[in-house]
């Protein structure tokens, strides 16, 4: 039985007009924010980096197929994940192939990354039914130079990680039984979304955005802060193909 409170659709319409302020407010920060994030300096890409693709090996370049821009979100799925990718990764990865068609006819190519070789990544690609292209960043210091994962140095000096490594949270246990990697091989990947632009032959780092930023949470998680009731607070997240029931 939820103890939250009724009332009269006159006292709802007065709160939701309430409401409606302090949302056109976060609508407006929110546009001064994006204005700010395009107004970031790009940096030179200079480094030559080759990718496996599904396609062959790629250099960055040619992983925007001919756009302007690049978009790409950094799965979790690091070489030593024998099960597979992040399942909150993957919850975000679902809601990815609708807006392919879209952000294409914008000029931007969406893609996603992750450390794994790339057969590992197709597999996982096809057992999930995803459509996006993913790229292995396998054996490259693009995920290390971009802050998409870490060495193991840099996250044993790194004290929330080392302390979630040592002592861990039940749900962090379960999530690495999920993986099927350690906590110290696990953590080390970094959920993150990247950008990049193209100008006149030379690609730019334009963006990057990490958890536990809004934008890196499941597309469904939008749709969750737009109903009454509000989620679990369990951290712990299902493949699709996962759920117990």
């Amino acid at each position: 039985m939820s103890d939250h409170r009724t009332g009269t659709r006159d006292e709802w319409q007065a709160a939701r007009d309430e409401l409606a302020k302090l949302e056109a407010e976060q609508a407006e920060r929110g546009a001064e924010i994006t204005k700010k994030r395009r107004e970031l300096p790009w940096v030179p890409v200079e480094k030559e980096y080759e990718f496996d693709t599904e396609d062959g090996n790629k250099t960055l370049a040619e992983l925007f197929d001919g756009r302007s821009q690049l978009l790409a979100y950094n799965i979790m799925f690091g070489p030593d994940y024998t099960v597979g990718a992040c399942p909150g990764c993957t919850n975000l990865g679902d809601g990815l192939d609708g807006s392919l068609v879209h952000l294409q006819h914008r000029d931007v190519t969406l893609i996603c990354f992750s450390r794994a070789p790339i057969d590992r990544l197709v597999a996982y690609k096809e057992r999930m039914g995803w459509e996006f292209p993913y790229v292995s960043t396998y054996d490259t210091d693009f995920p290390f130079d971009f802050g998409l994962a870490m060495t193991e140095e840099q996250a044993e000096q790194i004290p929330e990680v080392k302390q979630m490594i040592d002592d861990p949270p039940e749900w962090l246990e379960e999530w690495s039984r999920q993986i099927g990697a350690e906590l110290k091989d696990g953590l080390r990947e970094g959920p993150s979304w990247i950008a990049f632009a193209r100008d006149n032959g030379t690609v730019y780092h334009t963006y990057t955005v990490m958890a536990p930023d809004p934008f890196v949470a499941p597309y469904y998680s939008l749709l969750l802060d737009r109903t009454a009731k509000p989620g679990s607070e369990e951290p712990r997240a299902w493949r699709k193909d996962e759920y117990p029931d």
